[in-house]
């Protein structure tokens, strides 16, 4: 019998992130299949917001409409967590996963409020500020994503934002000139000094240099997250250890990459290739077997005191 909402799920992360679908095949059918129902919720919230189709496009919706989108979104996820029928296959979907592993109105909320930042145009002086929007984008993703993958406790669900909070940084790093471009600066304003302040003066290439610099600062920022995220995947599942270690890894390289193009390769986005990222996958099934043995001898090393709202 034929599945909509799943079909449709699946449909809506191939076409809108490779990358993601490519971890996803690692997971065990089950856990796939809900990170695809959640995938899709995301997705739909995201285009929503920034007027895009599978998050192609050009970013911009009238402030107006964008707020009245965010309006119904909330009011739509408040009700497919309370039960009631949902038409919109993206809310079926939703419905379905948070149900099933009880994720609390808390994490969803999260996430909307997150897009209520854009929508609003909310400014980003220092790194707390940028940190505080990437949990809130990602990291959340991140804290449900580990709930789905049927973890419940605290200590790992903040190496789950960890990480999401690692892969929104590097996106920002990634897309520094073409969100300014746009009209969205999410690198901390205090980094850009006096001639760096706003989108003109980020997207101006007579700034690469210092733009660039606040950038690097920032994938550094990143690192002790990635690195924290790492001892979290022992409480995971084989596969599911190895689907998590292998994106980590993908985005990583990513952020490798934004470093080795320089100043004069921020209007080019950087990206990985085929081989790199077989590589990152091989690496990924190598670091989730040692989370599945070695590291299970001993004591994870505790949490650095990493910013983290959970």
């Amino acid at each position: 019998m034929t599945d909509t909402v799943l079909d449709d799920s699946r449909d809506s992360i191939q076409k809108g992130s490779s990358s993601f679908a490519a971890a996803a095949r690692l997971f065990h059918p089950k856990v796939r299949e809900d990170a695809y129902l959640l995938y899709a919720w995301c997705r739909h919230c995201d285009d929503e917001i920034d007027g895009q189709v599978l998050g192609h496009g050009a970013v911009g919706l009238d402030p107006a409409l964008a707020a009245a989108k965010l309006a119904e979104l909330e009011d739509k996820t408040r009700r497919a967590l309370a039960g009631e029928p949902m038409e919109d296959s993206a809310f079926a979907a939703f419905q379905r996963v948070a149900l099933r592993h009880g994720i609390a109105a808390r994490y969803p909320l999260d996430l909307l409020e997150g897009f209520r930042m854009d929508v609003e145009g909310r400014t980003y002086r220092t790194l707390e500020d940028t940190l505080q929007y990437a949990y809130h984008v990602a990291g959340v993703v991140g804290v449900m994503m580990a709930q789905v993958m049927g973890v419940q406790d605290l200590p790992t669900l903040r190496r789950a934002a960890d990480l999401g909070l690692a892969l929104q940084l590097t996106n920002i790093a990634r897309d520094v000139i073409e969100d300014a471009k746009g009209g969205r600066v999410y690198l901390p304003s205090d980094w850009l000094g006096s001639d760096g302040q706003g989108p003109a003066a980020v997207a101006d290439p007579a700034h690469r240099a210092a733009v660039f610099a606040a950038t690097g600062r920032l994938l550094a920022t990143a690192e002790p997250y990635y690195a924290s995220a790492r001892w979290g995947l022992s409480a995971l599942g084989f596969r599911s250890a190895w689907a998590i270690a292998a994106a980590r890894g993908v985005y990583r390289q990513i952020g490798v990459q934004v470093l080795k193009g320089g100043p004069a390769g921020m209007d080019r986005r950087a990206s990985t290739s085929a081989m790199s990222k077989l590589a990152r996958v091989l690496e990924g099934g190598v670091i989730a077997a040692r989370a599945a043995t070695l590291d299970g001898w001993g004591e994870a090393p505790e949490r650095p005191p990493l910013w983290t709202p959970l």
